[in-house]
C-alpha cells in the first residue's frame, strides 16, 4: 500500500489542477519538450503579461483532476505543460505566437470556457485579435456610422437650403 503521505501530496495537486481549471477562462495543454531554459523563462513572462501562466503536471495526476471535472481530453502522454488563462483568448494567441518562432512548442488540446477544443480550434482561436483589438474595431464601425450620419445630415440641410 502507498505512502499515505504520497497519496496526500498526489491528492492536494490534483485539487490544487481542479481548482484552476475551474477559474481559468482557458485552459491550454501543449508540448514543450525541446525549449531552453531562456526559452521558457520567455514563455512564462510573456504569459504573465497576459494574466496567464503554466505549469508541468505529471499526466496522471492532470487526467486524474480532468475527469473529477467531466473533462475528457484525450489521452495525456509524453511531456506536457498545461497554460491557465484569465482570458479566454490571450494565452492561447501567446502560445501560438511563441510557437511560430520555437518549433519544439505545439498547442495540443484545450478547454475555453468550459468547453474543450482541439488542436485546429485553438489555432482559429489564435487568429482572433485581441480584446483591445476588438473594442477598436467596433469603436471605429460606431464612428463610421456617426461619420455617415452627419455627412447624411449635411446634404440634406444643404439641399434645403437651395
Amino acid at each position: 500500500m502507498a505512502n499515505p503521505k504520497i497519496l496526500e501530496k498526489k491528492q492536494n495537486v490534483i485539487d490544487e489542477i481542479s481548482e484552476k481549471v475551474k477559474n481559468a477562462a482557458s485552459v491550454v495543454v501543449f508540448e514543450y519538450q525541446g525549449l531552453t531554459v531562456s526559452e521558457t523563462n520567455e514563455l512564462r513572462r510573456k504569459l504573465r503579461e497576459t494574466g496567464s501562466d503554466y505549469k508541468v503536471y505529471k499526466n496522471t495526476l492532470a487526467a486524474r483532476a480532468l475527469s473529477s471535472l467531466n473533462i475528457d481530453l484525450g489521452t495525456l502522454e509524453g511531456p506536457k505543460a498545461i497554460a491557465f488563462g484569465e482570458d479566454a483568448v490571450a494565452p492561447i494567441k501567446v502560445l501560438a505566437d511563441f510557437a511560430k518562432k520555437h518549433t519544439a512548442l505545439t498547442l495540443k488540446v484545450g478547454i475555453v470556457d468550459g468547453n474543450p477544443v482541439d488542436e485546429n480550434e485553438l489555432k482559429a482561436l489564435s487568429t482572433i485579435p485581441s480584446r483591445e483589438g476588438l473594442l477598436t474595431m467596433v469603436a471605429g464601425g460606431l464612428m463610421q456610422v456617426v461619420r455617415d450620419f452627419a455627412i447624411c445630415l449635411d446634404l440634406h440641410s444643404q439641399n434645403l437650403e437651395k
